[in-house]
């Protein structure tokens, strides 16, 4: 006997043809076989901050130093993470499918870090910064990648103000230009077609067994 599980993987295998138009939202959910730590991780002093006390603007101005240890903090936790099956099939999508759009809320990396190629980032990345002073000689945002940080709080080369991590923080708009490209959000989770629930590393994987055996 088929389970429902199972029939509903099939029936969204069914719809991913090779001329699809697929478009992929990923949340926390997607890293959470690769390890990565949430915003509420039990270690040492972040367990007595909740993240409305450092992901907002007020925040930094008020002790970037703090705001900045705890994201040197999160950028070491996710340097040592690697991205899991999930990662893998959505970046094996990205080239099967010319119209393959993969939009993700995480500020983690993995999905870049597994080959998906231009994804489409709402709340930014951990591993751009950006001028705290937005000066005239910086860039709106640039990578940094260093772990851990030489200096806390780090420093624009350009002006000597201090840089702030590349997200979205809490209280901040999200860059118009990515919604733009996003999907509109709506209350529609009732009306779908296919609703699977499970670990992503392990429902991708079955549909992605699926379409291997279709050929």
């Amino acid at each position: 006997m088929v389970s429902p599980v199972a029939s509903s993987i099939d029936r969204l295998a069914g719809h991913l043809t090779a001329g699809a138009r697929v478009t992929v939202l990923t949340g926390a959910g997607v890293s959470a076989a690769s390890g990565v730590p949430t915003f509420r991780g039990p270690d040492g002093l972040w367990k007595q901050y909740r993240p409305e006390q450092l992901a907002t603007p007020e925040a930094f101005a008020r002790d970037p130093r703090l705001v900045w240890e705890w994201y040197d903090w999160r950028r070491q936790r996710i340097a040592a993470c690697c991205p899991n099956g999930a990662h893998q099939v959505l970046a094996g999508w990205r080239e099967r499918y010319p119209g393959f759009t993969l939009i993700t809320q995480n500020v983690d990396g993995l999905h870049e870090r597994a080959g998906t190629r231009h994804v489409l980032r709402i709340h930014g990345s951990i591993w751009e910064v950006s001028c705290w002073s937005r000066c005239a000689g910086s860039r709106p945002r640039w990578p940094d990648e260093t772990v851990p940080l030489r200096e806390i709080p780090p420093r624009c080369s350009h002006c000597s103000s201090l840089i702030r991590p590349g997200v979205v923080w809490f209280g901040e708009a999200i860059d118009p230009e990515i919604m733009k490209r996003c999907l509109e959000a709506t209350p529609a989770s009732s009306f779908v077609d296919v609703a699977l629930h499970g670990p992503a590393e392990t429902i991708l994987a079955e549909i992605e067994a699926r379409l291997r055996r279709r050929g």
